[in-house]
């Protein structure tokens, strides 16, 4: 009998095709957002929404095409610092990468879910605290590679 293999959490999304899908439906509904809208001056370019897609691929199991494209953590830092990301405008991402999930067709089981929000909650306080005037950041760190933590998926015998 063959052992059980768990599924990265890029895998069990449906690969490349499914975030990107749920992060165009994310962006989509930050364009229209009052909170967000502004800080992506209205529109969020093409290459944003690719960039970003990479790394949220890498970050759940799925090629390291931001570290070898984009420049890894210290490229995506340098992303957030100054920007004064409020408490509030953290809170909205969140939700709406919440939302984008479920309006995109993400897998809805509790177990992808709770480790795709884990790391929008994780990240996005990262991004928060190093957003902010004056803030001391790790100027070097590896992408974290993101998994299922304490609830891996359910894979029936």
């Amino acid at each position: 009998m063959q052992p059980k293999v768990t599924p990265t959490i890029f895998d069990w999304a449906g690969g490349d095709d499914a975030f990107r899908r749920w992060l165009d439906v994310f962006y989509d509904l930050v364009e229209r957002d009052p909170l967000l809208g502004p800080v992506f001056g209205g529109s969020v370019s093409e290459h944003h929404r690719r960039a970003v897609t990479l790394w949220w691929t890498e970050v759940m199991g799925g090629p390291a095409r931001y570290s070898a494209g984009e420049g890894g953590y210290e490229h995506m830092l340098e992303q957030h610092v100054g920007l004064a990301i409020s408490a509030e405008q953290r809170l909205r991402f969140v939700t709406l990468m919440s939302q984008a999930a479920d309006d995109s067709g993400l897998p809805a089981d509790p177990e992808f879910r709770a480790a795709l929000m884990g790391y929008a909650e994780w990240g996005s306080r990262l991004a928060l605290g190093n957003s902010q005037p004056g803030a001391e950041v790790a100027e070097h760190a590896p992408v974290p590679r993101w998994g299922w933590g304490v609830a891996p998926p359910y894979i029936p015998d």
